[in-house]
């Protein structure tokens, strides 16, 4: 994963600089629909707001968000697949509805590997593992000191099975020797002050949704799930610099269209979205957010796709999560 996002970087540094090529389809020719999986003011909604804002001031076509949340966000995800190639119906769609759902659900009502055309990453947003203040503890070896003492004792919230926040605990517990108890929650605020409350002692969320709670001093975050230090949180260490490796949970959006939409004209989608997003006003937009705007070419983002579906396929083996 490191070499992909190595290779990313080269290509963003130059994104801003991309001219049209000479072959490329003109898009779009009217309104477009972004169709997200989720509710609004989830973190995918906002991600798309605010490109296809930016979108709509670079082409001077409209740029409106749809949100179709449902199963696991099969259903939005399912949508832009059966919408027409056409260019008028992208999407924006993250880990779980373009792999990882193959293995937590008995069925698919389509095939992510199949039917979705990859235009580009748009933002990564670090996670980080924040406890409980009653904890007692101050630092990653401190804690898995205090977990090693205590197998079982301690609990940690997620935002539902399967999620980001379920496979990245158990993860950690893996690769640290822990023993931890899930206890889900229906979404990062009800998991933050499960925390807060001390019902449960520990979590691993989006960064956006603990910072404030942390700056506060009803939490304490500890590390951030990031091969490296994270440009938007740069005081914050890695789980590599307490000695575990392999510890790599970074959420993630990414654009999409239908499979079958021309190759032109998801070059043209590329090419617009790659330079929409290191524009300094959208990147300042972003890193309010705590998220890094990382446009992908789609063979690199296929690739980060694959490495990804690969290590946490690994994780749901290990945990025991069967599909449902």
């Amino acid at each position: 994963m490191r070499a992909i996002l190595a290779a990313v970087a080269i290509a963003a540094a130059s994104a801003a600089g991309l001219s049209a090529p000479a072959h490329a389809q003109v898009w779009p020719a009217g309104t477009v629909k972004i169709i997200v999986p989720f509710a609004a003011g989830a973190t995918p909604d906002t991600v798309a707001r605010l490109v296809g804002e930016k979108l709509q001031q670079r082409t001077g076509k409209p740029f409106i968000v749809e949100n179709r949340p449902g199963a696991g966000g099969n259903t939005g995800t399912d949508a832009v697949v059966k919408a027409a190639p056409d260019g008028s119906t992208i999407g924006l769609s993250i880990l779980g509805p373009l792999a990882m759902n193959t293995v937590l659900m008995k069925s698919m009502p389509y095939d992510p590997f199949r039917d979705v055309a990859l235009v580009s990453m748009l933002t990564l947003q670090p996670s980080v593992l924040a406890v409980s203040n009653e904890l007692g503890v101050n630092t990653l070896q401190e804690l898995f000191a205090l977990l090693k003492k205590n197998p079982g004792k301690y609990n940690y919230a997620s935002i539902g099975r399967g999620s980001l926040s379920h496979l990245s605990m158990a993860l950690i517990a893996s690769r640290s020797g822990t023993e931890v108890v899930h206890v889900p929650y229906t979404g990062s605020p009800q998991a933050a002050l499960a925390v807060v409350q001390n019902d449960v002692q520990m979590t691993v969320l989006p960064a956006i949704s603990v910072l404030p709670l942390a700056r506060d001093g009803k939490m304490k975050v500890l590390a951030v799930t990031s091969s490296r230090r994270s440009p938007v949180l740069p005081d914050v260490p890695t789980f590599a610099e307490a000695g575990i490796e392999g510890v790599e949970a970074s959420a993630w959006n990414a654009m999409i269209a239908p499979a079958g939409t021309p190759p032109a004209m998801l070059e043209e989608m590329h090419r617009q979205v790659a330079a929409a997003l290191v524009e300094p006003d959208l990147a300042a937009k972003f890193a309010a957010q705590i998220m890094e705007p990382l446009p992908m070419t789609p063979d690199q983002l296929k690739a980060y796709i694959a490495d990804e579906f690969k290590r946490w396929s690994a994780v749901v083996k290990t945990a025991g999560i069967e599909p449902q």
